[in-house]
């Protein structure tokens, strides 16, 4: 998230010295599909929305192309199960306008008069912090040409160094399930009876027994993971959780979920380097590298209609 909207903030700087937040906002753009791909449409507004961007960001690209990557990007994300909710791309949101040390209403202010808007430049937030846990993804799987576990090793060894260390996990997932037609009317009932159980949380061996009785409640071995292959919405709050106890509840697109700790030791072997090379041992332009060829071959395989 920060690497892909570092480039944009500091555009973004430029342009707040020199918008002013009392100018007219710009027109809506007309919204005449423009785009199919993959049966998800792209309008003439999107794209005229994502050239205001590239204004803004002083930067040179072709927009259509890019809402195409971007849809891309987006479904391909969410065929992997991930979904990032709307409190997500808002909490990204404010950190920006934080970081950029102003308040929303100039950001937003901004966003609108520039023509890009704010419902277009979250959208961005959205696909980019969904991307980045795709190509994380991609990156555990051993696709898209990253080191087998024996290349991980030879290169550390190679280098002077001894095979690292990494924690293993062993870990259970508890979702309160919330259907999406009743989310506005038992979701805060969902996250009391989620934190109930989370209290109680002592042990893998009787997560079950205390979910008898309890409706829509799902428990999920997730068996032996690696620290580097922990989902990066997780990792800290497991990193931080003593074994034996529970992860903080959360909401999700799925409902409330915790994560309990059953177990963890630190492990030496193959496997652990290679996790370990690709987490700390891959650059930034790796990660690019690897992001075009995915995305080329997605484009590949996508029904691509313009109209």
């Amino acid at each position: 998230m920060r690497k892909y909207l570092f480039s944009a903030g500091l555009a973004l700087l430029v342009a707040a010295t020199s918008v002013s937040v009392t100018a007219v906002v710009q027109p809506a753009f007309a919204a005449e599909i423009k785009y199919v791909v993959n049966n998800i449409p792209i309008t003439t507004g999107d794209i005229a929305h994502r050239a205001a961007f590239f204004k803004l960001q002083h930067k040179k690209g072709d927009a259509a192309q890019e809402m195409i990557d971007q849809t891309l990007r987006l479904a391909e994300a969410r065929r992997l199960g991930i979904r990032i909710s709307d409190q997500q791309v808002d909490a990204a949101y404010q950190r920006f306008a934080t970081g950029n040390k102003m308040p929303l209403a100039k950001l937003d202010a901004i966003m609108n008069q520039s023509g890009v808007s704010k419902e277009h430049f979250k959208e961005f937030i959205r696909a980019q912090m969904a991307w980045n846990q795709a190509l994380s993804a991609r990156y555990r799987s051993g696709e898209g040409g990253s080191v087998t576990e024996q290349d991980a090793v030879r290169r550390m060894l190679d280098k002077g160094g001894s095979k690292p260390t990494a924690m293993e996990y062993m870990l259970q997932q508890v979702i309160f399930v919330v259907p999406a037609s009743e989310r506005a009317a038992t979701l805060a009932k969902r996250k009391r009876e989620a934190d109930a159980m989370r209290v109680r949380f002592n042990s893998c061996n009787t997560t079950r027994d205390f979910a008898k009785g309890l409706l829509d409640v799902t428990v999920r071995d997730l068996g032996r993971v690696l620290a580097p292959q922990l989902p990066p919405d997780w990792a800290e709050q497991i990193k931080s959780t003593k074994v034996g106890a529970a992860t903080p509840t959360r909401e999700t697109d799925r409902g409330i979920e915790f994560i309990g700790i059953c177990s963890s030791r630190e492990v030496s072997d193959d496997k652990a380097a290679q996790m370990v090379f690709q987490a700390e041992g891959s650059s930034d332009k790796d990660a690019d590298e690897l992001s075009k060829k995915y995305v080329a071959e997605l484009r590949q395989k996508a029904k691509i209609v313009e109209r």
